[in-house]
């Protein structure tokens, strides 16, 4: 999952992209308004942490502005204010959740963890699929109850695919979700990594759609049903 952080105070800033980064997320980083506003409009964040109190511009205006540019990636908005009509007006401004400083780093992990779920659809922190189970709280992985190690791309992977099972997922998706900008977009280690994934598991759950992408989906799942999902997701990500 591809995150940004768009805070002034660079001590705090560094402190929630670091816990964000250890937690197994890919992380963009924004230290005022216009800035941040630009990055949020242009980059397919899965979420953002967006401060209000921001230089050059205020972070309502800015959040304001990308939902009526109609960009639906969930808000937490982090804040120093902590009067009700703050709160409102954040809300009211297109907030998803809400955190005042100061906060334990724990509460924000909890916070995204389930703004997370809630936009892929899912209501519990843990996912399975064909005997494989990904518990996104702890960031651990296992096949019939059995633990399997993983790196962090591994398992980034992994986790994208399973906050979106059942839906095709193209190359270009995942390298926009899970690598930062300079992330070279020509080269094969999205494929590198799928087969890696793949024999790790050992079970095959990750199916390949041939010009489309990638689909997670239970092994026992019948080519008719395949090209059912196939046909309803199209192989193309959401739109903003």
């Amino acid at each position: 999952m591809r995150l940004l952080v768009v805070e002034d105070d660079k001590d705090l800033n560094r402190q929630i992209v670091t816990a964000l980064e250890l937690a197994g997320y890919v992380v963009d980083r924004a230290f005022d308004g216009e800035e941040g506003w630009f990055l949020g409009d242009t980059e397919p964040y899965d979420a953002i942490v967006l401060d209000l109190g921001l230089p050059k511009r205020d972070g309502i205006s800015v959040l304001a502005d990308w939902r009526k540019a109609n960009r639906t990636m969930p808000v937490l908005i982090l804040t120093a204010r902590d009067r009700w009509g703050d709160k409102v007006q954040g809300f009211d401004a297109g907030a998803d959740d809400y955190v005042v400083k100061p906060f334990h780093m724990e509460e924000i992990l909890a916070r995204l963890r389930a703004l997370l779920r809630r936009a892929a659809g899912h209501a519990s922190s843990e996912f399975s699929c064909g005997g494989v189970s990904l518990d996104a709280r702890a960031g651990r992985v296992s096949v019939d109850g059995n633990p399997i190690k993983l790196t962090s791309h591994e398992y980034r992977l992994l986790s994208y695919l399973m906050h979106h099972a059942g839906r095709v997922v193209s190359r270009g998706e995942i390298v926009e979700h899970l690598y930062d900008q300079d992330f070279d977009r020509d080269s094969n280690t999205i494929e590198v990594f799928v087969a890696r994934l793949r024999k790790k598991l050992g079970v095959d759950i990750i199916q390949t759609v041939r010009g489309l992408g990638y689909l997670l989906a239970p092994p026992e799942l019948k080519d008719a049903d395949l090209k059912d999902r196939i046909g309803k997701s199209g192989g193309t990500r959401p739109g903003r």
